[in-house]
């Protein structure tokens, strides 16, 4: 059934038409064997697309595993900005993604010439871009960073120099009141769905379960709330956990709570789940939901490996710029989660 199904755009502009049953399933994957493809989805996309992928994770994490894969053909079930990052740390490989529309609004907050100006207003400068950025934006970069090793990157940098930290301004702020420094630059990007979930909510949410574990992405516009929360003893210290993506599915191996509010994008529910399912999940924001992640369907991987739409390229130069900073980022403290 599914050899003949048309895919088709739906009325919300995403691909349609197909139903993720076992026959689709089946398909996808034995054409990726024909494609000679390795299927990557990050943490944030629809748990059927999840399930069939060979790997599943946070961009970093996918990413390595592009550039180790023997795989000649990667499929980057993601958003666009980490495409690119596979393909900087794989040139020699074909990279596609499902939709090539699917951006990123944090990516997007700064661009290259945007990150040029700001570098001539701060001459020797040292400039820590986020993960979450584009290849021209790694390639004007000195150091990328993740928001695991984030706070040990600009640690490692020398007191006296001026740094530029983009495009987070809440992990920018989150690095900035780890390490007291005051000549770090923050530049005032966000993603559009981590910062929609706010203090009062997570307050609201901490107070109806006092006896839950609260896992907040540093990304969040309630990391603040949450560290004054645990500083005025209003949730123990102990409850609450600012990590990355990555580090979620490590916490909720290990943590001792049966319940845990997690404030971050709702896919990330799905891996949290499968990783502890006698722990119950709750998101801060059951709102929180990224558009572009779920730009992935079933059809638009079935469309992907039909046709090997859409491709993903980055010019040579810019990706050799680009690779330097990452390489960096990987050589310094603990690379821990993409995300």
């Amino acid at each position: 059934m599914v050899a003949t199904a048309v895919v088709e755009r739906t009325a919300s502009g995403v691909f349609g038409g197909v139903e993720p049953d076992a026959a689709w399933r089946d398909e996808v994957l034995r054409l990726a064997k024909e494609r000679d493809a390795v299927i990557l989805a990050h943490n944030y996309q629809l748990p059927e697309i999840q399930d069939i992928a060979h790997h599943t994770g946070d961009s970093l994490a996918l990413s390595r595993i592009a550039a180790q894969s023997d795989a000649q053909t990667i499929i980057f079930c993601g958003v666009h900005f980490m495409a690119e990052t596979a393909k900087i740390l794989a040139p020699e490989k074909t990279v596609l993604i499902p939709d090539e529309r699917a951006g990123c609004s944090l990516a997007d907050s700064i661009t290259g010439a945007q990150l040029r100006e700001w570098k001539a207003e701060h001459p020797g400068a040292v400039v820590v871009s986020y993960v979450n950025t584009t290849a021209e934006v790694k390639a004007e970069t000195d150091i990328c960073c993740t928001s695991s090793n984030a706070v040990d990157v600009v640690r490692s940098i020398p007191a006296d120099r001026e740094v530029l930290f983009c495009p987070d301004q809440f992990l920018g702020a989150h690095v900035k009141r780890e390490t007291g420094r005051e000549n770090l630059h923050i530049w005032a990007g966000e993603c559009h769905v981590h910062a929609g979930i706010n203090g009062p909510e997570l307050a609201e949410r901490a107070a109806a379960n006092p006896d839950a574990d609260l896992f907040i992405h540093p990304e969040c516009g309630c990391a603040t709330s949450a560290l004054y929360l645990s500083g005025e003893g209003i949730v123990p210290a102990e409850k609450v956990k600012i990590l990355s993506t990555g580090d979620m599915i490590t916490a909720a191996r290990s943590t001792n709570a049966r319940k845990v509010l997690v404030a971050t994008e709702v896919g990330m529910l799905h891996q949290l789940r499968k990783a502890a399912p006698e722990i119950d999940f709750r998101a801060v924001n059951d709102r929180a939901s990224c558009t572009y992640m779920k730009m992935i369907t079933p059809a638009a991987l079935l469309r992907c490996v039909r046709e090997g739409l859409d491709e993903v390229h980055v010019d040579l130069e810019t990706a050799k710029r680009a690779q330097g900073a990452v390489q960096r980022m990987i050589e310094i403290g603990k690379p821990g989660g993409g995300e």
